[in-house]
């Protein structure tokens, strides 16, 4: 695509000059007339000047094209003049992805270049999770007077993937809702385990290893000893996508969704690790669903949606977002007995109420939520005040909640809303 334009540098010099000259000839001063030809001579070769045409080749090349999260990754851009012309006044702008801040160096270049030489603009980006496609560097070539530009997109296709390693160290303080299957979740049901529950009558086919062999030596009553059962929980880890959630501290700083996309990565890897059946999902306007499974090949599968699907991407989609559509179609996927890990900044009432309504229906969820708020202004401060009433009013609704900030990492957060409930609730 290429489009050409007057820049009307030299608008209004052809009067500004003719009447340097006449004024020269009033008054007799070869100065003053001679300032007005020149004007007039400008004038003219700005309005009789060809138009540019430029001939560009461009060739982008990365350090890395599969980097993890934070890596630097430096990029270098080149542009040669494949061209008969000599390009007097060429500016180039690389086309780097939204998501991927640019840290050091710069991805503009100004320069002139002679047919058959090149240059070469280099700088470094930060690598974001997801799938990065360059756009094309917009280049823009003025004539020798500056009176017209062309500007044309070049093509140089680039791509950065970046996918991070979902390894774990968290401890997630799942609650006491659970599968038929083996796990790691202490029930109230008793049975094998390793917690004491209780003791009861003996029944024929207990284990002997069960039997209270210190009561039967006492009282000579045979009685069985039940152990609290641990269960395998399933649970579906949902995102808060909304562009309402894409809030951050100051435009430096990484975003919400990003923040609690970095958190669900960790959160189903340590419950798959764990023995426990998990889900992923979105709540925003791009749709992703993931039933509730185990094994590698489903830890895998979430972790490629994670780092891809467009409904985790760290900039906000545009799409329209359908509330009441949105929250209809999860709740029918859903299995009974499923819990909910609810990842969100709780930036507005609507966070809070999915809470709620998911918890009033069976399944028993729990709030994992990042801080995006500051405290530079007053708005910031009472932004700050409202998040902080909202988690209040969830945990007084029984609604388990972990308040996450961001300068800590997420295992202190989990860790110390387990000590504050002591166990499992």
């Amino acid at each position: 695509m290429k489009s050409i334009r007057r820049t009307n540098r030299w608008r209004g010099i052809s009067g500004v000059a003719l009447l340097a000259g006449a004024l020269g000839v009033l008054f007799s001063r070869p100065l003053v007339l001679l300032s007005g030809v020149v004007g007039v001579a400008f004038a003219a070769y700005a309005r009789t000047a060809g138009t540019p045409d430029p001939d560009l080749d461009v060739t982008r090349t990365v350090s890395d094209d599969e980097p993890l999260p934070g890596d630097e990754v430096r990029v270098r851009l080149t542009v040669e003049n494949v061209g008969d012309a000599m390009l007097s006044d060429l500016r180039v702008v690389d086309g780097v992805p939204d998501a991927l801040p640019v840290v050091s160096g710069s991805a503009r270049l100004g320069t002139a270049l002679r047919p058959g030489k090149s240059a070469t603009l280099t700088y470094s980006v930060e690598a974001e999770r997801g799938d990065h496609e360059f756009d094309p560097a917009t280049v823009i070539v003025r004539d020798f007077s500056g009176a017209i530009e062309v500007e044309q997109e070049v093509e140089s296709k680039t791509t950065l993937r970046c996918v991070p390693k979902l390894g774990s160290t968290v401890d997630v303080p799942l609650r006491a809702q659970t599968t038929q299957y083996t796990g790691r979740v202490t029930t109230d049901v008793g049975g094998s385990g390793v917690e004491f529950h209780a003791t009861r009558e003996y029944r024929p086919g207990d284990p002997l290893s069960r039997v209270d062999w210190n009561r039967l030596a006492r009282t000579g009553e045979v009685t069985t000893i039940d152990f609290r059962e641990e269960r395998a929980a399933s649970v579906v880890v949902l995102v808060d996508t909304r562009e309402k959630a894409y809030l951050a501290r100051d435009d430096e700083s990484r975003n919400a969704v990003q923040y609690g996309v970095d958190a669900a990565g960790k959160v189903v890897t340590k419950l798959l690790d764990a023995g426990d059946r998990v889900g992923l999902a979105s709540l925003g306007p791009e749709s992703c669903w993931l039933a509730p499974g185990a094994g590698h090949d489903h830890q895998a599968r979430a972790r490629e949606l994670l780092a891809t699907h467009p409904a985790f991407a760290p900039t906000p989609s545009g799409e329209t977002f359908y509330p009441t559509t949105r929250l209809k179609q999860l709740r029918k996927r859903l299995p009974a007995s499923t819990q909910v890990v609810f990842v969100t900044p709780l930036c507005d009432d609507f966070g809070p109420e999915v809470a709620r309504r998911l918890d009033a229906e069976g399944h028993l969820v729990t709030v994992v939520s990042p801080d995006p708020t500051a405290t530079d202004t007053p708005g910031q401060r009472f932004a700050r005040t409202q998040r902080k009433h909202r988690v209040s009013k969830l945990r007084q609704a029984g609604v388990r909640v972990v308040d996450w900030d961001t300068d800590e990492k997420l295992g202190v957060a989990l860790a110390r809303t387990a000590r504050v409930i002591g166990g499992v609730a």
